[in-house]
């Protein structure tokens, strides 16, 4: 059964770099208009669980305006239009927050944050063989410390609810079952 809707219009209500918002007119398969139904448009995200050469994760920590809070996470940014692929991207924002350049780089998939309203994925990596060749490049608004933490205190810090970022928690699962040290039951 095909449940797509037809996008009948759209209007932008708001453009800057960082957030795009329209309303869209639909139709469905079942001839309901649906108006008005508002999309947030962003670029594609990227993240990464990074490790050391040593197996250190390499977390960060910084303030969140959203929530209000100084948050411990995992490298990740914003993919600028001129970022050729996700990979590209990663290893950007993984040498600009961190300083550290990585041997391989390991696509974990995609995932979308909502999907009742915004309309970008965000891409995990896992990162391994890192080393520090740099000291951070931020953009005028980052402040970030970087803490380097054991496989087992990040895998606590996830089963106590510490890290909330959901975008982030799935990265760490997903880098973690790559890694053989979570197991699904």
């Amino acid at each position: 059964m095909n449940m797509d809707w037809t996008l009948l219009s759209s209007e932008y209500l708001f453009r800057d770099n960082w957030l795009t918002a329209r309303k869209d007119k639909c139709l469905t398969p079942q001839g309901n208009i649906v108006e008005p139904y508002y999309v947030l448009e962003y670029n594609d995200w990227v993240n990464a669980v990074a490790l050391t050469d040593d197996n250190q994760v390499i977390m960060i920590r910084q303030y969140r305006q959203g929530v209000g809070r100084t948050l411990l996470e995992i490298p990740g940014g914003t993919m600028d239009k001129t970022d050729p692929s996700p990979e590209f991207a990663m290893e950007r924002e993984l040498l600009e927050e961190t300083g550290y350049a990585f041997k391989e780089l390991i696509p974990m998939g995609k995932v979308a944050a909502n999907t009742a309203s915004s309309n970008n994925y965000t891409h995990m990596f896992l990162a391994t063989g890192g080393r520090k060749i740099k000291e951070q490049d931020l953009d005028d608004n980052e402040e970030i410390e970087v803490v380097l933490m054991s496989i087992p205190e990040v895998q606590q810090l996830l089963m106590d609810n510490k890290i909330i970022h959901s975008l982030h928690v799935t990265g760490l699962c997903y880098a973690l079952l790559h890694l053989g040290k979570m197991e699904m039951k």
